[in-house]
């Protein structure tokens, strides 16, 4: 007679751990005592497919401008917008979102020769992506600052790391 409800707790239990399973694929850390959109940590359950999304570059954003220049591509802020679209697109292709990406590095280049990477420009366009209320996901972060792209004029490019749900 005991074995009947031990075999149910033990199955009951072990629904339960899987739902965690489940619900745990992915844990975010945020910043400690910080509201910057970023996490400390994202923590991937060996379970998880993971997908490596090489790094992407806007379109222009005027085609019709002197090639390469600032107003070809726009300046940080519209291209890392236009990174993030076409970014979007790809992802979506893949079954992916936003909402999947663990790990984000970002590449920027100084909009003046010698100058210093225009941050808050990136940060405005990943403002609309990241940490938003219809996407809460943050991802763990870095930004770098490098002296060139592949092409001229070309300040942003960004690479992500997604975990795909199961």
């Amino acid at each position: 007679m005991k074995k009947p409800v031990q075999t149910s707790l033990l199955a009951g239990s072990l629904a339960l751990l899987g739902a965690a399973a489940v619900n745990a694929e992915v844990t975010r850390h945020p910043l400690p005592g910080s509201d910057f959109p970023i996490a400390q940590a994202v923590e991937v359950s060996p379970d998880t497919t993971i997908v490596y999304h090489s790094g992407m570059t806007p379109s222009p954003a005027n085609p019709d401008a002197e090639r390469f220049s600032t107003e070809f591509w726009g300046d940080t802020e519209a291209q890392t917008l236009s990174v993030f679209s076409r970014l979007a697109e790809s992802l979506e292709a893949k079954g992916l979102s936003f909402s999947d990406v663990v790990k984000m590095q970002v590449y920027l280049v100084a909009p003046e020769p010698g100058g210093a990477m225009d941050f808050q420009g990136m940060m405005r366009a990943y403002r609309k992506y990241f940490g938003t209320e219809e996407q809460p996901n943050l991802p763990a972060r870095s930004a770098f600052q490098v002296a060139g792209l592949a092409a001229p004029g070309m300040l942003v490019e960004i690479e992500v790391v997604l975990a795909r749900p199961k």
